[in-house]
């Protein structure tokens, strides 16, 4: 039976050594560990952050996986699977926070893919964001759409120019993912594409671009010169 993290020399343990010495020069695994904060009769949490890493290789690939994929794993419950999958989304939730502040300038497609590649190529579900704009491409914020569904056009459109005339935006850019992983657009992005244009330019708002984020890839209405 190995010894638990507990009886190792203090400079070893994980929290003691990111109080000594800062979370910067933890591994993967030791930060991991404390996120776990114990393991199992059998084996420390070092050990099971481990086993968990020799699946996964990174924290991108464990957040989005199945609940499933975590059931071989000895010690690991529900509540410490919250525990690494809360700690995942607060980093990227940190991130995100970090881009509304710093009110970049968007002067192309691959800087909103560069901003939301890394939290949408991912996701299991298709979601909807629009980049809320300046008069000078500037970011004011990035609103996540909750109604609607691209084959269901009008209440996700109401939506977006509802958020948009409440922020006092001048121009938006419209992002979504294909949970596939090819961001080619289907005949119902078309379609939508061109409705929330003429939405758009009735209430005085400028569409710059209609975006599909898929793994590694992304597809520009506008670079596409298709709307």
């Amino acid at each position: 039976m190995k010894r638990g993290i507990k009886n190792w020399p203090e400079d070893e343990r994980p929290r003691e050594k990111l109080l000594k010495k800062g979370e910067h020069h933890l591994t993967d695994a030791e930060l991991l560990a404390i996120i776990l904060r114990s393991g199992s009769k059998e084996k420390s949490a070092l050990d099971l952050a481990r086993e968990i890493l020799q699946k996964f290789k990174t924290f991108r690939n464990m957040s989005h996986t199945d609940i499933s994929c975590w059931k071989e794993f000895k010690g690991l419950g529900k509540a410490k699977l919250c525990q690494i999958k809360s700690a995942i989304e607060i980093g990227r939730r940190f991130q995100e926070q970090e881009i509304k502040e710093k009110k970049i300038k968007i002067s192309s497609s691959k800087d909103v893919a560069n901003l939301l590649m890394g939290r949408m190529r991912d996701l299991k579900k298709e979601i909807f964001k629009v980049l809320l704009l300046d008069g000078k491409n500037r970011l004011i914020d990035i609103a996540e759409i909750e109604e609607g569904s691209i084959t269901e056009a009008h209440p996700i459109i109401r939506e977006i120019i509802s958020k948009t005339l409440q922020n006092f935006s001048a121009g938006i850019i419209c992002v979504h993912n294909h949970p596939s992983g090819d961001p080619s657009p289907s005949p119902e992005d078309k379609d939508f594409t061109d409705q929330l244009k003429d939405a758009s330019e009735i209430m005085q708002i400028k569409l710059l671009d209609h975006i599909i984020i898929g793994d590694n890839r992304y597809f520009s209405f506008a670079d596409e010169m298709m709307m």
